[in-house]
């Protein structure tokens, strides 16, 4: 009886597991670091360099402000999934995928701290995409 117990029960992998926890924190930690970067760009001006030309040239205030609202996004959404909300892990691969797109926008302006969130963004998609809390893989019905 102990044997069916322990089979049926699902099998969860510990990477993965572990990494969505870290993904929760550092979702936390990168949203509070993007409403940081966003605040310094709308107070101070001068934080970033200047760029003359550059396709997706927008006024340093608005990048601000853009910033700032997508680290209160991720913030909720890190504090999410570390509740274990069934949303959350969704909703953090794809507020995290636009943030991977912002930063990647934003590189003239600071691009190695931009590369820097952007190996972060990249784990956090990959911690929630292969984190199965239900203990099955996608596709499958139980």
């Amino acid at each position: 009886m102990t044997q069916q117990t322990q089979s049926a029960r699902p099998q969860h992998s510990g990477l993965a597991e572990g990494g969505a926890v870290f993904a929760g924190v550092l979702m936390l930690v990168n949203g509070i670091l993007h409403i940081f970067q966003g605040i310094s760009a709308i107070a101070v001006d001068d934080v970033y360099a200047r760029i003359n030309a550059y396709v997706y040239k927008i006024n340093l205030t608005g990048w601000g402000w853009i910033l700032l609202a997508a680290g209160v996004i991720v913030v909720a959404t890190g504090a999410g999934v570390l509740m274990g909300a069934a949303w959350a892990r969704v909703v953090g691969i794809v507020i995290t995928s636009l943030g991977l797109i912002l930063q990647f926008l934003f590189l003239p302006y600071s691009p190695i701290w931009s590369l820097i969130l952007i190996a972060i963004d990249f784990f956090i998609i990959w911690a929630l995409a292969t984190w199965h809390p239900e203990g099955r893989m996608p596709g499958t019905t139980v």
